[in-house]
Parts: structure tokens; sequence; C-alpha cells
């Protein structure tokens, strides 16, 4: 990956132009070849011996109990050395740190201010829900297969209440905050699972010095609609302390995964960038969807991700959205890399959404985003605002931002109607391409006819 001299000077230069850089870091888990596991599952008397999830087996040889890998399978490996079981969350070469011992703590708060020394603007804490568990080890309860049978991932086939989410993640994660806080102007982002009642997760997590903000990768994997981003909204309250991610390194891009049937990826591209941009509390713009880039179709010889090199074709893995990122159309690898072989392939399709072919359209997807963002920094309503009046009708969303700002959002790939309260509105001029929202007065409110995948952004005086 480097070294800490080109760290360094990465470092420098992202600062030099104004930017923050915040560093990945995984409190969970280590790799099955780092010295601390060595040396933890020599013997059960070694020196770093309870610094890993270890525990005997059930009396007939089995797993201590039935919890199960995210990347299927039984969540403990046996290691004939010590005799014991290891867990392990996701793959068997990445053994789970027991985060209830205060030296593993110890080193983890040495290891955050190694690199805040360093001049990092903060982390993005890898997996928070998996960070602590039940200490009795208590089994999960089943949740049984759903309408259509059991899934692909027997993961889903329990209730997550004792491997995962144990309220003692808290209490560590005030002691990371208590670290970061010494260095002034930093900040901690929580990745937080799909698993139900993620957004009460947010809020216990950034609570007083906790988090600063969280994502959830709940949303991701809903249908796209009114109703799942009304209930997302819902969840998040006023919304400061959320972090609103529509596409990521785990799920399928969202210009694939969402496209209503039919439609216009531009169009599409653009109705996500404006919606996005009017959400309240932070925002995690994941690499390539301001290009709209869609999921990339790879072989299995091109894939990296043992997730989906062991679901193959059920589920093809994660790779699809790693792809590189594509600089130049025309250059090899897309401009991401000299190197002979790229870690993963380049698309053609992603060749001619390259940055450089979209540069210079101003329709294009990646100006249009940052147009979209243009008008965020604009209005303060849109930055620092209030979430209220969050409502939805078939595929319209609406929601108001600091009492005065109106978003409304057609979801849909046809017109759609929709009634605002009594008012003046204003219409605030977006980025969306042709088709413009009309509004009708009458006497029980201002009628509102949205093209499709359309959107009004207007100021409201009462």
């Amino acid at each position: 990956m480097g070294t800490l001299e080109t760290f360094d000077r990465l470092l420098a230069e992202i600062h030099r132009r104004g930017l923050k850089l915040i560093v990945d870091l995984v409190c969970g888990h280590t790799s099955d070849n780092h010295p601390w596991f060595a040396e933890s599952r020599r013997s059960k008397q070694a020196g770093r011996a309870d610094w890993y999830v270890w525990a005997d087996p059930a009396s007939d040889g089995t797993a201590p109990n039935n919890w199960l890998s995210v990347f299927g399978g039984p969540a403990w490996t046996w290691d004939p050395r010590r005799r014991q079981y290891y867990l392990h969350h996701f793959l068997s070469a990445q053994p789970a740190l027991n985060l209830r011992n205060p030296a593993v703590v110890a080193e983890l708060l040495g290891t955050a201010r190694f690199w805040l020394e360093r001049g990092v603007d903060g982390f993005r804490l890898d997996a928070v829900d998996f960070l602590m568990h039940d200490p009795q080890l208590r089994a999960n309860p089943p949740l049984g297969p759903g309408p259509s049978g059991f899934p692909a991932k027997p993961f889903g086939l329990q209730q997550h209440i004792h491997d995962m989410a144990h309220a003692d993640t808290a209490g560590l994660l005030g002691k990371l905050r208590a670290v970061t806080d010494e260095y002034g102007g930093r900040v901690l982002l929580g990745e937080l699972s799909s698993q139900p009642g993620a957004g009460r997760r947010i809020d216990r997590y950034t609570g007083q010095g906790g988090l600063h903000s969280a994502y959830t990768l709940d949303l991701p994997k809903q249908p796209f609609g009114a109703r799942t981003l009304y209930s997302a909204l819902m969840a998040a309250g006023t919304g400061a302390a959320t972090c609103w991610s529509f596409s990521n390194h785990d799920v399928e891009r969202a210009a694939s995964r969402w496209k209503p049937l039919g439609a216009d990826p531009r169009r599409f591209a653009a109705l996500l960038a404006l919606l996005f941009c009017c959400l309240p509390g932070t925002l995690c713009l994941y690499q390539g969807e301001e290009l709209g880039l869609p999921q990339a179709e790879l072989d299995l010889d091109d894939l990296r991700d043992p997730f989906g090199m062991a679901f193959w074709p059920e589920f093809p893995g994660r790779d699809g959205c790693r792809t590189p990122m594509p600089w130049i159309g025309g250059a090899r690898h897309g401009g991401f890399t000299d190197a002979e072989k790229s870690w993963l392939p380049v698309p053609d399709l992603h060749r001619a959404l390259a940055a450089d072919r979209q540069e210079m359209d101003l329709g294009s997807t990646l100006n249009v985003w940052r147009r979209c963002l243009a008008l965020r920094r604009q209005l303060p309503d849109l930055r620092q605002g209030g979430l209220s009046e969050v409502d939805e009708e078939g595929e319209v969303l609406a929601f108001a931002r600091g009492g005065r700002l109106v978003a409304v959002f057609n979801l849909s790939n046809a017109p759609a109607d929709y009634v605002l309260p009594p008012g003046r509105y204003t219409p605030v001029e977006t980025p969306l391409p042709a088709g413009t929202a009309e509004m009708a007065a009458d006497g029980g409110g201002v009628t509102l006819t949205l093209p499709p995948l359309g959107a009004l952004l207007a100021t409201r005086e009462s």
C-alpha cells in the first residue's frame, strides 16, 4: 500500500488544497497473519492469549454456539494449537479482537493517536455493530426462511441479538471519541450494518461523547421508492447525526440497483444528485457515483472478493462496484494506473463515462453533481436547516428543510401530482434536465404537477 513517506506527502497535498483526509480504522479484527494473533494462537498461556475471542468447543466438538459468519458458514474456526475455536464475523482470516481486554483497547487507542499525530482529520470506523457481542456467547434465535424460502446467505436466517450490536459498543466508542477530541477538529464516522433498528443505533452511537455521524447499509439494500426514503427520513429524526450513503463498496451501484424500468440513466442520476444534496446531516458520495457509473458486470475469473467467489453465481460479490475510477476514457485502465494489469478491469461502459469525457459536457452527470453540491453550499437551509414535514404519496416524496425550503421529488418514471399546503412558493433553480414542475393554486392548496423523475425546490411564504 506504499510507505509512510508517500502517505505524508498525500496528506500534505490534500491539506494544501483545503481538503481533509479521513482514514479507515478497523477496530474489530486483524489478519490471521498479524503477530498478535500468531502469539495468541500459540497457547492459552501466551502473552496475548486473550487478545482475541477464543472459546472451548461444545461437548460434541462443534462450535461454541450457532453464530454465523456474514460471508457464510459458522463464525468460529477450530485452531488445533490452542484446541479452541476463535471468532470471526467475516472471513476466517479475520479473527475478532477481544475488545473487553483493556490491553487491546489501549493498543487501538494508541493506533488512533499514531494517525492523529500524523495529521489525519478523523476516522471512518469499520463495522461498528460487530465490535462488541454478548460475553456469555448465547446462541442467536432463529429467524426462519422468508416467503421465498431459504436465502443464498444463511446469515439472514438468524435474529442477530447476541453476536452483534451489544449495548457496550457505546462505551468503546466513547473512549475513541475522547482520544479524538484531544486533537480538536477531528471527526468519527461510523459504518453500521443493515440489521433492523439502524436508526435507533445511530442515535445510541452518536449520543454525547460518541460518534459524530454514522451511516447504515440498510438504505442501499432497500427497493427504491418514496416509501423507502420516507421511512429512512423518519428514522433519522432531525437527521443531524445521520450520514447518507446511496452507494458504497458493499452494495450494487445505485445507477443500476435503483433505476426505474425504462428510465433515462442521466435523468435518473440527476434526480439522485439533487435528492442526495437536499438531505440533512452528512453526505457520503461514493467514488464513481458522480459519474453515474452503473454496476460493472464481471466474469468469475475477474473476481477478487472472497464473498463473491464463495456465493457465485447467486451472489456475484462486491467487485462490480469496486472497479477502478475511470479518469481518462482513452487511457489504459481508464487512467487509474500505469501498471500492466489493474486489480480489477475497467469496463468499456465506464470508459465512455470517464471524468475527462464528462468534464466539458455541461449537461453531464458529473457537472449536474457539481451544481447540486454548489446549491447545497449556497442555501443555508440545505446545509444546516432542520428536517420537517416529511411526507410521501404514491411515488412522490416531500419534506421541508429549515422551515422555509420545500423539496418535492417524483421518484417514478411517469408524471405525478402532489398538493402543497396553501402559501406562496418561489421556485429555486435546480440543475435537473429539461422538464419543469408546474404549480396551480386553488382554495385547498397548491397542486404541483411533476414530470417523470422531476423535482421542485421552492421557498415558501405562508
